[in-house]
């Protein structure tokens, strides 16, 4: 069967895509071109407000169609053209990864906020296993340098337990409970003042990379428009008279 992508919108503010495409989950050209319409889309929709990225059967994502895909790395459905539209996504990405997460998967796993997996999760960072050049960038920025040459220059996979001592997830749950406490964190993402959580997002993205004066700058001009927005006098008003606020990202 051909590949797809599953999107399902739950509660009109989280929105679930899940790769599908048997049985590795593999993101060829046809399928990287499905997902990043579906991205498209949903940063044109503004009420949502978490995004849930998972895969279908036993693996999150084998990484590119080595076997069919012949464009490689190239044009506007290249795998870097993927990795770059989920990374600016305006809205907080959740990784609840299934199974495999290798290669491409792997990488793309990495670009997401946050990443929750299932004790049954394996995880490949697969580049030298290919004689290709693959998540040498964000996997040191996000576990250290030690622990990510030891998976990079190795090619071995890293098992569950391994990934979340290594802070490479932040939380393990049972294979039949993990999209439950996906959501359960979706929700609680979903719950706070959107304004504020995109902002923070964006800042938090370039925390490595910015100096101190340039970071106090950036955080200073967010919250000028934060200050002045609807959500963050709700959310006082709501603090005073002991009610749950109600954001609507204005």
């Amino acid at each position: 069967m051909a590949g797809t992508v599953h999107v399902e919108m739950i509660g009109g503010q989280i929105c679930r895509m899940t790769l599908d495409n048997p049985p590795m989950n593999a993101m060829g050209e046809a399928m990287r071109e499905i997902l990043i319409a579906a991205l498209n889309d949903l940063e044109a929709s503004p009420d949502v407000r978490v995004l849930l990225l998972t895969g279908a059967g036993p693996a999150f994502c084998a990484g590119d169609d080595l076997k069919r895909d012949k464009s490689k790395d190239q044009g506007p459905a290249g795998f870097g053209a993927l990795l770059q539209r989920l990374d600016g996504l305006r809205i907080p990405v959740i990784a609840a990864i299934n199974g495999w997460c290798i290669g491409g998967g792997f990488e793309l796993a990495l670009t997401c906020d946050v990443r929750i997996a299932s004790t049954e999760a394996r995880f490949t960072a697969a580049g030298v296993n290919m004689g290709l050049l693959a998540s040498a960038y964000r996997l040191p920025r996000l576990i250290g340098v030690s622990r990510a040459k030891a998976m990079l220059l190795t090619g071995s996979p890293v098992d569950a337990a391994t990934a979340e001592l290594y802070g490479l997830v932040t939380a393990l749950h049972a294979p039949d409970d993990l999209q439950a406490a996906a959501l359960t964190l979706a929700r609680r993402i979903a719950s706070r003042a959107p304004l504020s959580v995109e902002a923070t997002k964006a800042v938090a993205d370039r925390a490595m990379d910015l100096d101190p004066e340039t970071a106090a700058a950036m955080q200073g001009d967010y919250l000028k428009v934060l200050r002045a927005s609807h959500d963050h006098h709700e959310a006082v008003a709501a603090f005073r008279e002991k009610r749950d606020p109600v954001f609507t990202r204005s």
